[in-house]
């Protein structure tokens, strides 16, 4: 694996488990001083030392998305420890699979305060500290979803979080277009996580169940986690230099009928 991160530091939010992990270890692994954050502080701690065990760079600070000052704490700390900010992979994000005369005013809010907010803020806070720098620049990479590229039975409030960050994408590349700041979005299909085999189990036919979310990508299987972290190291990375506001599924063909 290359060392194309070297001298590099990277934040990635929602860090304790699934795709944020995976995306850290390869960061890592790739030779970036990995910063996780996460509201689940132990287990961000855990994920942490693992990388550490194989010899990379990773340290470990708690951070809630939904809430400013923690995630304005959250760079400012890296800043004060690494001098810089290179990456920001903002991965936190919760699901959602209820059907619109089902969803509640409260569920509706808990899913918009991560999956918009959080996003919103950690790409506010990464933009400040990577134009402060010298030299200015970075890249931001976002966690979308299919859910935000096409219509989903049952995302009711979680599909329109993920529509608003596909556009959120587009609006801070322009905007940071010149400054040496790119922001991208990569939206992944179904991805085989801890989330989803709680999902399964819940189901009451966990096979059945996958089967059917199997049926929706052409290529014949569901994702696996280190395969969205591949396409983030690649938008991360300077091979990526000229692009800027792309949408990437990363989805199995599913989009593409």
């Amino acid at each position: 694996m290359s060392d194309r991160f070297t001298r590099k530091v990277a934040v990635v939010t929602g860090a304790a488990s699934g795709i944020g992990r995976a995306a850290a270890e390869r960061l890592a692994a790739e030779g970036a001083q990995v910063v996780l954050a996460d509201s689940q502080a132990a287990a961000s701690d855990e994920a942490a030392a693992a990388i550490r065990a194989r010899g990379r760079l990773a340290a470990a600070i708690a951070c809630d998305v939904r809430r400013s000052k923690e995630v304005e704490n959250l760079f400012r700390r890296t800043v004060g420890a690494y001098g810089r900010v290179d990456v920001l992979f903002a991965n936190a994000g919760i699901g959602s699979t209820t059907r619109l005369v089902e969803t509640t005013d409260e569920e509706w809010d808990r899913i918009h305060a991560v999956n918009e907010r959080g996003v919103f803020l950690s790409c506010r806070e990464a933009a400040r500290a990577m134009l402060a720098q010298s030299p200015p620049g970075g890249a931001i990479v976002i966690n979308g979803s299919i859910s935000g590229l096409a219509g989903i039975p049952g995302q009711a409030a979680y599909a329109p979080g993920k529509g608003a960050v596909v556009q959120m994408t587009r609006q801070l590349a322009v905007e940071l277009a010149g400054t040496g700041v790119r922001v991208n979005c990569v939206c992944p299909g179904t991805v085989d996580t801890q989330v989803l085999r709680t999902a399964m189990a819940m189901s009451g036919d966990p096979q059945g169940f996958l089967d059917m979310l199997i049926l929706g990508h052409p290529i014949g299987r569901i994702g696996t986690a280190e395969e969205i972290a591949a396409a983030v190291a690649f938008l991360a990375a300077d091979e990526a230099s000229f692009i800027t506001g792309a949408i990437l599924p990363v989805d199995g063909g599913y989009t593409a009928r």
